[in-house]
């Protein structure tokens, strides 16, 4: 896909990835639909300030989108939270408010923009999970727990959608420099604080999602190390566990 002139619709697009994607599509000549929790600002870009766990919001974001640009093309689910602590003391309540933006709004976005990608001939959904999909993190398996289910939702609906030109990419980045940790619930482990000297740029991520777009991948792993550690996770699980183990020493 040629992404110049198409209707790129972004949530959590305030920072981090969000705002990385942004740029990147925006130089390649895309027009922008981008939606934040607070506030924001970008020059030729519709700016929507909402809570994707509102309903109404998301009815109210995808309608102005439509009504401003005429269509959405491509929508790039990556609005989400942290949760950080032991499982056995994860309270109802993080867990809920995790999983309502982390998977429901996600899903419900797509359920949104769905109808008028398959009138239209044409879309792509992006899906921006986490390298934590396919490897649970211990302290961090409640978020692991929620990126998995919406990787599978990237899979099902791929599946779903096979013989339309309807695409689906599931988006699987590992640690990058942003303000996610700080602005997750809970206290980062120390393996992932240690992690920051080999984090990507949210500039690199984004790259690799518009390339991702670009060839029309069904699955991004950024950085590509990441791939190797997945395979480590699947064929050699005992392995993995070690030193996962001790992430929070």
């Amino acid at each position: 896909m040629t992404v110049g002139g198409k209707v790129v619709l972004i949530t959590g697009a305030s920072q981090g990835i969000g705002q990385a994607c942004a740029i990147s599509f925006g130089r390649r000549g895309a027009l922008l639909s981008l939606a934040a929790r607070t506030p924001l600002t970008l020059p030729d870009a519709l700016c929507t300030a909402c809570d994707l766990t509102s309903e109404a919001d998301r009815e109210t974001l995808v309608r102005q989108t439509i009504q401003h640009f005429g269509r959405i093309d491509i929508l790039v689910n990556n609005a989400g939270h942290g949760l950080y602590g032991p499982t056995a003391q994860a309270t109802a309540t993080d867990m809920r408010n995790l999983f309502e933006l982390n998977v429901f709004a996600a899903v419900s976005m797509i359920q949104l923009v769905l109808p008028g990608m398959l009138a239209q001939g044409s879309g792509h959904v992006v899906n921006v999970s986490s390298i934590a999909a396919e490897i649970a993190l211990p302290w961090m398996t409640m978020y692991s727990a929620s990126k998995a289910a919406l990787s599978a939702v990237s899979c099902g609906l791929r599946r779903e959608l096979l013989n339309t030109a309807v695409q689906v990419t599931d988006v699987l980045p590992g640690y990058v420099k942003t303000g996610f940790h700080a602005a997750a619930t809970g206290t980062p482990p120390s393996g992932v604080v240690k992690l920051r000297a080999r984090a990507i740029s949210p500039e690199q991520c984004a790259e690799a999602i518009v390339k991702g777009v670009e060839r029309g991948a069904r699955r991004v792993v950024t950085p590509a190390s990441g791939r190797l550690a997945i395979l480590a996770e699947h064929l050699l699980p005992r392995v993995v566990d070690s030193p996962l183990s001790k992430m929070n020493r």
